[in-house]
């Protein structure tokens, strides 16, 4: 695949382009995952934080204060700050495209945590508010833009396994209450292995692939409750509301296929595992949760050639640097809503053929991503 005349990475006219210096930021929802954006967005010089809401006002404090963020409060103190050009939304999936809306509303750009919405309809809707309104809505997982899969993406589009045939894609653990102080979102709605994990591994398979075409499926449930293990809330009870393992056949528009099986039941751990086999050879990913790691290629012949990862190593929150300095300058962002949205109609439609016993057409479509220029670095100050 030719990068270079990849859709995304063609120009275009967008909304915030026009202005200059660093992009203003502001951040909603002040919760564990909030720690490894912060230590990222702060110190990205093409960044602005400038405030961290909260429903939580003291939670919202306390960590404006941690990283030196000069204001915190309420969600509409946020959006009445007209510096903040991005809002950074890091709420529970459950209320994703109500946060996003009210953003869009304000006129702000969009960068929020997977999934990208809960069904297709609320996510259409969503699209559609931030096309009338002009702004854009780019969702995680932004790990496809650190060093570890960006440089197995290379060798991929560069043709070191040939013609990519079929992908395996592999998550199974005992679950995340063992560790997670307050687990019970990942088992309810817009939770489970497909929702909270999907979306890295499906995004990867994208990248390499091209877009999804149809799928087949099956789910269970282990057990109807699980018992927190850590943290203050230690021993209590909750309820599994959605299916916590899932196996899904899937066949892409260029007529390759993969297999993916994301689990919270397997006591014995299988987590970041991505085989793509090609014409050519085979390609062990790094972790697609992660942003670094080494690839290996099997070419034949017990052939085996390790290849370390160059790139930029920063984590979470690279992809709204990437949407920043693509706001001022008028490119498509490389983590698009377009590509968000692909992966919540895959998922859903993993969800609705497990139900129905019936393949499923997934009818969105993406391009996959131009990859990064030599020596991107958001570490650098470029606005």
């Amino acid at each position: 695949m030719n990068t270079s005349t990849s859709p995304q990475a063609a120009a275009r006219p967008a909304a915030g382009s026009a202005g200059s210096g660093p992009v203003g930021v502001g951040i909603v929802g002040a919760g564990t995952i909030s720690e490894q954006y912060l230590g990222n967005l702060t110190r990205f010089p093409d960044l602005d934080v400038r405030f961290i809401a909260d429903i939580d006002a003291s939670r919202a404090a306390e960590r404006a204060a941690d990283w030196g963020v000069p204001a915190s409060g309420s969600f509409e103190e946020l959006l009445a700050d007209d510096a903040i050009e991005i809002v950074v939304n890091l709420t529970i999936p459950a209320v994703h495209v109500e946060v996003a809306k009210q953003a869009i509303a304000a006129g702000k750009h969009v960068w929020g945590e997977k999934p990208y919405a809960l069904d297709r309809e609320s996510g259409r809707e969503l699209k559609q508010a931030a096309e009338a309104a002009g702004v854009r809505v780019a969702v995680a997982p932004d790990t496809f833009l650190g060093a570890g899969l960006q440089t197995a993406l290379r060798q991929i589009r560069e043709g070191a396994v040939g013609t990519p045939l079929t992908g395996l894609a592999l998550f199974q653990v005992p679950g995340p209450e063992s560790w997670h102080p307050s687990p019970e979102f990942l088992f309810a709605r817009g939770g489970g292995p497909l929702f909270d994990v999907g979306p890295y591994y499906l995004t990867t398979l994208v990248q390499v692939f091209g877009p999804v075409r149809r799928v087949a499926a099956t789910s269970s449930t282990a057990r109807d409750s699980r018992v927190i293990g850590s943290g203050p809330k230690a021993g209590t009870e909750f309820p599994v509301e959605v299916p916590t393992h899932h196996s899904a056949l899937i066949e892409f528009e260029s007529g390759s296929s993969a297999q993916a099986v994301f689990s919270f039941d397997s006591k014995l751990p299988r987590a970041g595992f991505v085989e793509i086999a090609g014409t050519e050879g085979t390609a062990v990913f790094p972790d697609p949760n992660e942003f670094g790691g080494e690839t290996t290629l099997h070419t034949g012949d017990g052939e085996l050639r390790t290849v370390e990862p160059t790139g930029t190593f920063t984590t979470r929150g690279t992809g709204a640097a990437d949407l920043a300095r693509c706001l001022r300058s008028g490119q498509t962002e490389r983590v698009p809503g377009e590509l968000a949205f692909h992966t919540l109609d895959i998922m859903v439609a993993i969800t609705e053929a497990a139900e129905s016993g019936q393949f499923v057409e997934v009818t969105s479509t993406v391009e996959p991503s131009a990859l990064l220029p030599d020596g991107w670095d958001p570490t650098e100050r470029t606005l």
